[in-house]
């Protein structure tokens, strides 16, 4: 390896959430956030886009300067590092550039447990936001790939585990079902406070998808997760991501940390 381009180890846990706007991470991961957060991991958190198309009534850049405010406050309740968007709303795209800018931070970060999208969702931000965030993972210890801005390699293994998608259902609207269940009912209020920040985001969900009452929107969901868990009141629904090229197929650092929280299902 070249000696200019050290390798970093990395031992400590860490768990990095990629989302694709402000407000994805509170409606789908805070939950799960909050918990890992209580088991001593730091936390971190990153929208890709800078929800500059969230608004009908500011222009884009004043829309991305408030709700870039709002992130920092919602990250501040969690107690998690937050790190700035590098792409304009409907403007992530599975491109050199973005990925070079994600994998640096996810060196950065070297993160244990990885947060994102599933691969399959309502809209393409958010799917393309998956496949970077596992590229960037992917190329964290490739001492070939160079990074903007330049980071060197890291070698620490990283678990990718996927949210389920916005609304519960893929973009042909049937049910889709979780591998793992997180039990968030006790840190239900916390992950409503959170999303309250988003405060901007009550007259554009009203207009863009009919949503009045966020909030209520986001309890109902988790509710309806807890149901599919048949365990839980509330609950977030994970699926792992093959281990290949991230981890050993055994790791499973979710269940490790969580404990009895995780109702752990086989996928058919």
């Amino acid at each position: 390896m070249d000696k200019s381009r050290p390798m970093s180890i990395v031992s400590s846990k860490r768990a990095f959430a990629i989302v694709a706007h402000p407000d994805d991470l509170e409606f789908m991961m805070a939950g799960t956030l909050i918990l890992l957060r209580q088991a001593g991991y730091e936390i971190h958190c990153m929208t890709v886009a800078d929800g500059s198309l969230g608004s009908v009534r500011w222009d884009a850049v004043t829309t991305a300067s408030i709700r870039r405010q709002e992130s920092i406050e919602a990250a501040a309740l969690l107690g998690a590092v937050y790190h700035e968007s590098i792409c304009p709303d409907m403007g992530i795209f599975y491109e050199p550039v973005t990925l070079r800018r994600l994998a640096a931070v996810v060196r950065e970060v070297a993160p244990t447990i990885l947060l994102t999208h599933p691969p399959v969702d309502y809209m393409e931000d958010h799917m393309n936001t998956c496949r970077l965030a596992l590229s960037a993972a992917f190329v964290r210890g490739a001492p070939n790939y160079v990074t903007d801005p330049p980071r060197p390699p890291v070698d620490a293994p990283v678990t990718i585990y996927h949210a389920m998608p916005y609304g519960l259902r893929d973009p042909m609207g049937r049910v889709v079902h979780a591998e793992y269940y997180v039990d968030i009912s006790d840190v239900l209020p916390l992950k409503r406070r959170m999303l309250e920040m988003h405060r901007s985001q009550k007259e554009w969900l009203e207009a863009s998808q009919g949503i009045g009452a966020f909030v209520a929107h986001m309890e109902a969901m988790s509710r309806r997760v807890g149901e599919l868990s048949g365990r839980f009141l509330y609950a977030e629904g994970w699926t792992r991501h093959l281990s290949l090229g991230y981890c050993r197929e055994e790791d499973d650092p979710l269940v490790d940390a969580l404990g009895e929280r995780v109702l752990h299902l086989e996928l058919k």
